[in-house]
């Protein structure tokens, strides 16, 4: 039986009583039963992000599929869990997310005319929608590098595409870019917080946050209260896992280090305490 949701609810749910909720990026089997376990622990409705890379790392869109759906079963989750494909930038990868058992999809058409943009989502969202799928959508650049896709500015925006996007398409919710960076941030993220109130009370759909890594906690809380209802994190995470395997193989104690499962479990926990910290963030704690 499969226990996913799409995010549509999820995200309704925390657009209405004003709090977000977290899409943390999954990179192998072990960040799974983290991120699962630790949304368990908070009671927290959780969006697992899975990257195109992600998907060539972890053997393909149905294997994620299953590990998701055995390792729920496994840790007797049942808080929300939407199982999440991010950025698919083309109308296949879409589709075989969908095919794959996925419960939601983003498609990332922001590289092309909108035009194209818009009939690609549309057709998306008839043919998710029908499956009980959601969809997110993206317009404007955000600026940075994930999985190799590398955009060298921002490009904010354009309210009147936002509108026009999201009522002929009926998308779920929508990635407006407004000045968030995905990787590391050099300097303050400045984000256009005036434009994003204006394009959340145009489309009436949840906003999403894109690159949560280095945003200030005011602006989080800010960003939420202007219509934002998703934020996805990753970039620390990984920043975070990273600094604990290194820190354990320059003690170099000789004790477990020869054993792979017990590195990987021991560089999870910085991450679980950083993903329970922004659910208390973001407000999503101890809603179901």
């Amino acid at each position: 039986m499969n226990m996913l949701v799409s995010m549509k609810d999820m995200l309704q749910h925390a657009l209405r009583d004003g709090y977000a909720v977290g899409q943390f990026n999954i990179n192998n089997l072990e960040w799974v039963g983290a991120v699962l376990s630790t949304a368990q622990q908070c009671r927290s409705p959780v969006i697992l992000g899975v990257s195109g890379g992600t998907v060539k790392h972890m053997l393909g869109l149905k294997c994620i599929h299953d590990i998701v759906v055995n390792a729920m079963e496994y840790l007797h989750i049942d808080v929300p869990v939407a199982l999440h494909l991010d950025h698919g930038t083309s109308r296949e990868a879409c589709e075989a997310a969908i095919a794959a058992g996925f419960s939601s999809i983003m498609f990332d058409g922001s590289h092309l005319p909108f035009r194209e943009n818009l009939a690609i989502t549309r057709h998306l969202v008839t043919l998710a929608h029908s499956k009980g799928i959601s969809v997110e959508a993206e317009l404007g650049t955000i600026a940075g590098s994930e999985d190799g896709i590398v955009n060298s500015e921002v490009i904010y925006a354009d309210p009147q595409e936002c509108y026009t996007l999201v009522t002929e398409t009926q998308v779920d919710c929508l990635a407006a870019a407004l000045g968030s960076t995905h990787g590391l941030y050099k300097g303050k993220a400045r984000l256009g917080f005036t434009e994003m109130k204006a394009i959340a009370e145009q489309v009436k759909v949840p906003l999403v946050l894109h690159g949560g890594t280095g945003i200030a906690d005011e602006d989080m809380r800010r960003a939420i209260a202007c219509g934002t209802a998703k934020i996805n994190v990753n970039t620390e995470n990984m920043y975070a896992w990273c600094q604990q395997v290194k820190a354990i193989f320059a003690a170099d104690t000789g004790h477990d280090v020869n054993d792979p499962r017990k590195v990987i479990a021991q560089g999870l926990q910085p991450v679980r305490e950083m993903i329970a910290r922004r659910m208390a963030l973001f407000g999503s704690e101890q809603r179901y």
